[in-house]
């Protein structure tokens, strides 16, 4: 195989440099040059082919992206073409192999374009959008390629296949169809066109989100408006004026939803306005307005859904999930909402109560929630978060939390890799054993909050594993944490906590797959069966044996408490109704905006979100969705349009496995390996129910979320 993709590479190099004319021996000898120059042209030397960061610039995407799509077109046609009949392996398997050299540059551009982004990056993001996404139609609506995928399908159950062959047949017939392969030619011209408006306005909405997250920064003058932050968030606010040009002053930056965490600290109310304000009003105007983009966004989807026979694009986008329909979807929030309200509106009443108590005059405003929800919280529990935090030291809760519990379960270990490069000083490599000793992956951690990266958290993989081509997973998670100044600890709240859990939750949902196909390889499963394996790994956090390991002052190593332990424990469900309620809302505008019919006119997204909220009781002024629309990076740009309901679809499974395993002990090897293999390890090699009946002997009830979120 490795010879069959470097006479690929050294095909399209010598296209690349234009080489034709001269003697074969300078052909070779520039061919050879333009591969060695290009670290991308064949596979990382490094272990498990590990992206040589040491030898990666920012030159070498566009030509690698180039000269990939080129490649795999070749490839395509290839398979699509050949006069043998149609067998698994000269035609599924075949594709399964094609693509390794765009695959190798996608995987390290598309992570390092949202977590170490540059103008230059963004530049060759935008050119290669559509290039990208005519490749993708190229290859999907290929009728010859179809023709023989197709016949495959028809006849899967007399191939003399196994279960995970079949599946793959099923999921690539599938995928194909959706993508409009059994259109008419008239109607694949149309579809290519929407597909490449799509890309090119995903895109710039990514890029306006970046400068947008840059430009919304709130500067202070005056510190004492700070009052309230620690000295230590107060010296990274000055650092971070400094960095951005404002000698002397201190610099808050926004992360990506409408709650800014530093609201429940700071007691300047105007303070806590701006910022929120600023937060809130992301996109709405100005040069970097996104408005213009979402009303674009979601009729055009509803257009290609119309196209692809599906009355909306929620109906088109939920048709291979576990959810199915829309309808599905708004009768699980329906049924929520008037107990979610409810939990909202008295917390809400404790709050305006806390307010007056503490001599406000005012009716509650968003800004104020998190401030005076912390007031009730150390009334209600005598708990202050800001005590809780020297007991959370990053490098601690990851060490002795994270990966303690993730060897508590699964037996692995991970060993640091220093000899490793990366793309950022910042960012650690690690080596993941088995508990025999077996090698099993590479972990990158990229924690840190810093310019040039998208908010949020997220996991990806740079090598996806696969027994057929002998890959074993390069996995990374990004977040975005605020790394304290120089030579001092970094503190993170217990959200934060439960974050870095979820995150190395799908980490190992990648590191620990065990499939022969990369299509169907780790965290390749439905939007709404994803979220599950991260939900469960992170309510270990909160378990009484793992907080104890981690949960220790950092200066003197003592154990966190009983009693604070105890009122950090009861104080989880705390607030749970506006959190619930928050995400709630997000999820329902997602669906609305992707329920819209192709026929419905562009829409106004203010006036449309009023009416969205408003239709589903959810219209609480105190607490906005977590995500306006003009931010919601999930739904518009990123791959979760339709689907931001996935994270309760998922939770549902995951707090009733996580209930379950309580059964079972608890924290122990056993049921840590028979919840690995049974989901982390098959990947989309089994149905996803299939999967999670085959761990719990039944599907889930809702009992468990409810429980979890303290609303029963």
């Amino acid at each position: 195989m490795h010879k069959t993709l470097l006479a690929l590479a050294l095909g399209q190099a010598l296209l690349l440099t234009g080489c034709v004319g001269h003697d074969n021996k300078s052909q070779v000898a520039v061919v050879t040059d333009a591969v060695q120059q290009n670290p991308f042209f064949t596979p990382s030397v490094l272990q498990y082919q590990a992206p040589d960061f040491s030898q990666i610039h920012t030159q070498h995407f566009q030509p690698a992206l180039e000269a990939g799509i080129a490649a795999h077109d070749r490839e395509v046609q290839t398979i699509a073409n050949q006069e043998a009949l149609p067998t698994f392996d000269n035609t599924i398997v075949a594709l399964e192999k094609s693509g390794a050299l765009l695959g190798r540059v996608s995987a390290v551009f598309y992570n390092l374009s949202g977590s170490n982004s540059t103008p230059e990056i963004r530049r060759i993001q935008s050119e290669m959008a559509p290039k990208m996404a005519a490749h993708t139609d190229n290859i999907n609506l290929n009728p010859t390629l179809f023709a023989r995928i197709d016949k495959l399908y028809q006849q899967r159950q007399q191939l003399g296949l196994n279960a995970e062959q079949i599946r793959l047949i099923e999921d690539y017939h599938q995928r194909f169809v959706l993508a409009g392969a059994q259109l008419s030619e008239a109607q694949k011209v149309q579809i290519r066109v929407l597909n490449e408006e799509q890309s090119k306005l995903t895109n710039e909405f990514q890029q306006r989100l970046l400068r947008l997250t840059k430009a919304s920064a709130v500067v202070i003058d005056d510190v004492a408006q700070l009052d309230g932050l620690s000295d230590s968030a107060i010296r990274n606010a000055a650092k971070d004026a400094k960095d951005a040009g404002h000698e002397g002053k201190y610099l808050l930056n926004i992360t990506n939803t409408t709650r800014q965490p530093v609201l429940a600290q700071l007691h300047n109310r105007e303070l806590r306005q701006k910022i929120w304000q600023a937060s809130a009003n992301r996109g709405l105007s100005g040069a970097d307005e996104t408005v213009s983009l979402v009303a674009r966004l979601a009729q055009l989807r509803a257009e290609k859904a119309q196209l692809l026979g599906f009355d909306n694009w929620a109906s088109y986008r939920l048709a291979p999930q576990m959810a199915k329909t829309p309808q599905a979807v708004f009768e699980m929030f329906g049924s929520m909402v008037p107990a979610v309200v409810a939990n909202t509106q008295q917390e809400a009443n404790a709050i305006q109560a806390m307010i007056t108590k503490t001599g406000g005059n005012f009716t509650l405003q968003p800004w104020d929630w998190a401030y005076y929800a912390e007031k009730v919280r150390q009334q209600q529990y005598d708990l202050d978060e800001n005590s809780l935090k020297p007991y959370f030291e990053f490098n601690r809760v990851l060490q002795d939390g994270v990966f303690y519990t993730l060897n508590q379960l699964y037996g692995v270990t991970f060993k640091p890799r220093p000899d490793l490069p990366v793309y950022h000083p910042d960012v650690k490599a690690w080596e993941v054993f088995d508990a025999d000793g077996t090698s099993l992956a590479i972990f990158y951690g990229d924690y840190f909050a810093r310019e040039g990266k998208r908010g949020g958290a997220w996991m990806s993989s740079f090598v996806r594993q696969s027994t057929l081509l002998g890959q074993k997973p390069v996995v990374v998670n990004v977040m975005n944490i605020q790394k304290a100044p120089d030579g001092e600890p970094t503190f993170v709240s217990y959200d934060q906590v439960t974050t870095m859990f979820h995150e190395l939750g799908h980490g190992t949902h990648g590191m620990f797959s065990n499939v022969t196909y990369p299509s169907l390889s780790g965290t390749a499963v439905s939007r709404d069966f994803v979220e599950f394996p991260s939900t469960f790994e992170e309510d270990w956090a909160g378990h009484p044996q793992v907080l104890a390991n981690y949960a220790k002052h950092y200066q003197t190593g003592e154990p966190l408490p009983k009693d604070m332990l105890d009122k950090l424990l009861r104080s989880r469900s705390f607030n749970m109704g506006f959190d619930t309620l928050e995400y709630m809302s997000a999820a329902l505008l997602d669906l609305e905006w992707h329920s819209l019919s192709a026929d419905a006119p562009l829409q106004n997204v203010e006036q449309f979100e009023a009416k969205a909220l408003a239709k589903h009781g959810v219209n609480l002024a105190a607490v906005p969705p977590r995500y306006r629309s003009s931010y919601f990076a999930h739904s518009f740009p990123g791959g979760y349009s339709a689907s931001y309901y996935a994270y309760m679809w998922s939770e549902i499974l995951a707090a009733d496995a996580f209930a379950y395993v309580q059964t079972q002990g608890g924290l122990n090897r056993d049921i840590g390996m028979k919840f690995r293999k049974a989901i982390r390890e098959v990947g989309n090699s089994v149905p996803p129910m299939e999967a999670y009946e085959n761990f719990r002997g039944q599907q889930p009830t809702t009992d468990g979320l409810l429980k979890r979120r303290g609303l029963m």
